[in-house]
């Protein structure tokens, strides 16, 4: 080993850590290997048992941690909620036979092969049934999060580092005091129950609080990692491992940050960027290779390795078996479960910390060489392993979704325009959007403004809103064309775009009322709703979206005939998916059936309900369970449409008068026809469209007239108080 100057300067010692992140994807993507490993190489390289030329002093300690915890932290904000509970009994499986499998053939191994004491054995086997989430990265970066096979993983995973932690704290008990101690054991069993129902209790109610008053994502992002190392910090104080209370405070927080958001967006980047290398740099630099020549530590590291692997390819092959899954799926899980680091060294390191009464290590020396040497192979192997069989299952994904794609989404276009009025609506009309329209293939987005004056203010607005809307969707890593568009008025503007762009979907925000005779919708979204037969959704959030805790959809009878049916149901379906919410839809028995089939067919795996209601009474009275943090949305129709009825007509006045202060959605389907064409005005500077009603509509309109009018005098007659 050729020794070399250590480097103290900080902004160097910064500097190599950076080219480092840098070169060894760059180096090792072309030689097809995972750049994990080049991390951990570099770290090797690099520190204290390399080239020395970095020494692993309190920033490696302290950024390495933060990375670790970020690690588990991304592991529990990533996993979708529906699909683990779907995956849940799979995964305790397979926790169970990974954790008890390697325990139990590294006591067995410990007493008959290495000759070690009952305690000494059992801190060995906890060594072994531990595994820490280090290939992870590798199946976010294939986009295999959501598989079942990495769902069973994590799941398994929290159980074998919980198990392990417990086995740790027994057999440390077992040594101070000499025997077993079950009330030790109950307390901490104790405090773990304590802890979790105290997480789970007070961190969505912070959250939400928070969120609903701080909209900065600044602001957002510290406060949630606050939080998690807050949870870390409460966990490794009771007694437990800082790994799970990251890990947890992911789950819970999960609900919060959309996989989709700019806020998700913005986790991800800092920590690949930057926590995560720094620990596995970190894991390098605590590698030592000079200690496969020392005494019998290799013959023992073949042991314990051997062993190592063999356990834990067990434990994937049978939970393979009993499940009946793919080669494909029993790699991934071997992948992401073999590599051992930081449950790992911190068992192995507390075990030779421990002394026996004669003074000796109770973990020796040659074991704990042995296990930083299996952690060094394992890390190595694990990103291999499940590089390969990522790859595999993401084919088997992509033609999964192939295949299960809903009828008409892949052969028809879903382009979505957003006219923007001003700056304060634009970043919560683009970021409904771009939720709405995740995961939806063949879709595009349009930013519109449109202006009728040249003045500099006017330019100023239109520039200042598309600039928001083109920040937020970069940091939600999609792609938006803005348009800024002089027209005769905002509904010409927006019909002529719609035109040009082929739009099938358009969303803006809910017009308010201005005046007492004003409508509820307003006259431009009435004029728009006639000159287009597209799809039309008004939107008005009081509360940040991704706080919304349900979703209550009315859904007028005779919807399911409607042309448009099918595009509103999958983008509430994946607006619900998004969020991790709660999707109820109040509907006619009928009704069912359609839309259950819809989100089955686009896996959309969320959680939808269903009210069944059969008169407009029954709704009547149901909405009055809607709360202020539910979207209600209401599917309404135009006229002539086949869901119009004269509770159509009434909508707008009741949703005004019972829900002026409650997140509210209104989506007007696509239907047949075609759309009303302009063709003249009376003042071409108006601001809003006129147009005559048809003969046929007066006489109508005169012939409803009259029978209102006679059914009135009927009743006011037999009202009429008799003479005495």
């Amino acid at each position: 080993m050729i020794a070399a100057a250590i480097v103290t300067n900080p902004v160097t010692i910064f500097f190599i850590v950076l080219v480092i992140i840098l070169l060894a994807p760059v180096i090792l993507t072309k030689l097809k290997i995972p750049h994990i490993i080049g991390m951990i190489a570099a770290g090797v390289l690099v520190g204290p048992y390399g080239f020395d030329i970095l020494a692993r002093d309190s920033s490696f300690r302290i950024f390495g941690q933060v990375g670790l915890l970020y690690l588990m932290f991304l592991a529990g904000l990533e996993i979708d909620m529906y699909r683990l509970r779907m995956n849940l009994k799979r995964g305790l499986t397979f926790g169970i036979l990974t954790f008890m499998i390697p325990m139990a053939m590294g006591i067995l191994l410990s007493i008959y092969l290495l000759d070690l004491s009952w305690i000494t054995s059992i801190l060995l086997g906890s060594v072994l049934a531990s595994h820490t989430l280090i290939a992870y990265p590798v199946a976010a970066r294939f986009g295999i999060t959501k598989s079942p096979a990495v769902l069973i993983a994590v799941v398994g995973t929290i159980i074998a580092v919980i198990g392990s932690l417990l086995v740790l704290a027994a057999a440390v008990n077992m040594h101070q005091m000499g025997e077993f101690s079950f009330l030790s054991m109950g307390w901490l069993l104790l405090k773990l129950v304590c802890y979790c129902l105290g997480v789970l209790y007070l961190f969505p109610r912070l959250t939400r609080y928070f969120f609903k008053h701080y909209s900065d994502y600044v602001t957002q992002f510290v406060y949630i990692l606050a939080m998690v190392f807050c949870s870390a910090w409460i966990a490794g104080y009771i007694g437990l491992e800082e790994v799970l209370g990251a890990f947890f405070a992911g789950l819970v927080l999960n609900r919060y940050v959309p996989s989709g958001s700019s806020l998700m967006g913005r986790i991800e980047f800092v920590g690949n960027a930057l926590f995560i290398p720094y620990f596995l740099i970190g894991v390098g630099m605590m590698i030592n290779l000079s200690v496969v020549s020392q005494g019998d530590t290799l013959t023992v590291t073949m042991y314990i390795l051997g062993v190592a692997l063999a356990s834990k390819w067990l434990a994937a092959w049978l939970t393979q078996l009993v499940y009946h899954m793919n080669h494909t799926s029993r790699q991934i899980l071997f992948g992401l479960s073999t590599a051992h680091t930081a449950v790992a060294l911190a068992v192995v390191t507390i075990g030779y910390q421990m002394l026996n009464p004669d003074g000796s290590h109770m973990m020796p020396e040659s074991i704990l060489n042995a296990t930083i040497l299996v952690i060094l192979v394992t890390c190595a192997i694990a990103p291999i392993v499940t590089t390969g069989a990522a790859a595999k299952e993401k084919i088997r994904m992509m033609e999964s979704d192939d295949q299960q794609i809903p009828e008409g989404s892949s052969s028809t276009t879903n382009n979505i325009l957003i006219p923007i009025a001003n700056p304060v609506t634009s970043q919560p009309l683009v970021e409904l959007a771009l939720l709405m329209n995740e995961g939806i293939p063949n879709s595009t987005l349009n930013a519109l403004h449109v202006r009728n004056d040249n003045s500099a203010t006017s330019k100023s607005i239109g520039k200042q809103s598309l600039s928001i809307a083109r920040s937020t969707a970069a940091a939600m890593d999609t792609e938006i064309t803005t348009i800024e568009r002089y027209d005769l008025n905002i509904v010409t503007g927006v019909v002529n775009v719609m035109a040009e762009r082929d739009i099938d979907t358009v969303i803006l925000g809910m017009h308010r009322k201005a005046t007492v005779m004003d409508s509820f919708f307003g006259a431009k979204l009435e004029q728009l709703l006639n000159l287009t037969n597209k799809m039309v959704l008004i939107s008005r959030c009081y509360i940040p979206v991704n706080t919304i805790t349900r979703i209550v959809v009315y859904i007028p009878d005779k919807a399911q005939f409607e042309t448009g049916f099918r595009r509103w149901v999958t983008l509430l379906a994946s607006l619900t998916r998004q969020l991790g919410c709660r999707i109820i839809f109040v509907c006619r028995k009928d009704q069912r059936p359609p839309i259950y089939t819809i989100i089955r067919q686009g896996e959309f795996a969320i959680r939808a309900e269903f009210e069944i209601v059969e008169q407009y009474d029954d709704f009547i009275l149901l909405s009055n369970k809607i709360l202020d943090d539910d979207l209600f949305v209401v599917v309404s129709a135009r006229i002539n449409s086949l869901s119009y009825s004269t509770h159509t007509a009434e909508m707008p006045g009741f949703l005004h008068r019972y829900f002026s202060r409650n997140n509210l959605m209104v989506i007007y389907p696509e239907q047949f026809g075609e759309e009303t064409q302009i063709q003249s005005f009376s003042d071409p500077h108006a601001f809003d469209l006129t147009s005559a009603p048809s003969p046929l509509r007066v006489k109508l309109a005169h012939w409803f007239d009259r029978l209102n009018t006679a059914k009135k005098r009927m009743i006011t007659q037999r009202n009429r108080k008799p003479r005495i």
